[in-house]
């Protein structure tokens, strides 16, 4: 096993995300975490999900969209452009669009690792998914 690792960034997606999203893999899962790059094409909206353990923190690196997130009595919508970070606290419900013309692009830092298709729960969202 080697100290490092280095991976390049596929041109077609790894996976399918439970919330209709491309996936790539960015990184192979570490012990603390794991890293994706999420795709979603112009005019998408993901099926709302909500996670039982994992936290994430999102980081918009082009396009543009917006961000639903919902927790007991606290939700807000947030514009996605590119700088904008966000967290997503385990069991928080969260939807995204693309409202752009482009590829809304987002690298995903997942905490603990993603442990597979199961840790989505589908729920409902802000807007009729369409993916």
């Amino acid at each position: 096993m080697t100290m490092f690792e280095t991976r390049e960034l596929s041109t077609v997606p790894d996976d399918i995300a439970p919330d209709g999203s491309e996936i790539r893999l960015v990184s192979i899962v570490m012990a603390g975490g794991s890293m994706v790059h999420c795709t979603l094409k112009p005019g998408q909206i993901t099926q709302a999900v909500k996670h039982r353990t994992v936290d994430e923190a999102w980081l918009c690196i082009s396009g543009n969209g917006r961000l639903w997130r919902s927790r007991d009595e606290d939700q807000e919508t947030i514009d996605l452009t590119p700088g904008t970070g966000a967290s997503i606290a385990a069991g928080t419900r969260f939807q995204f669009r693309n409202d752009g013309d482009t590829p809304l692009k987002i690298v995903i830092a997942t905490f603990p690792p993603w442990p597979g298709e199961a840790e989505a729960i589908r729920c409902e969202g802000e807007w009729a998914p369409n993916v």
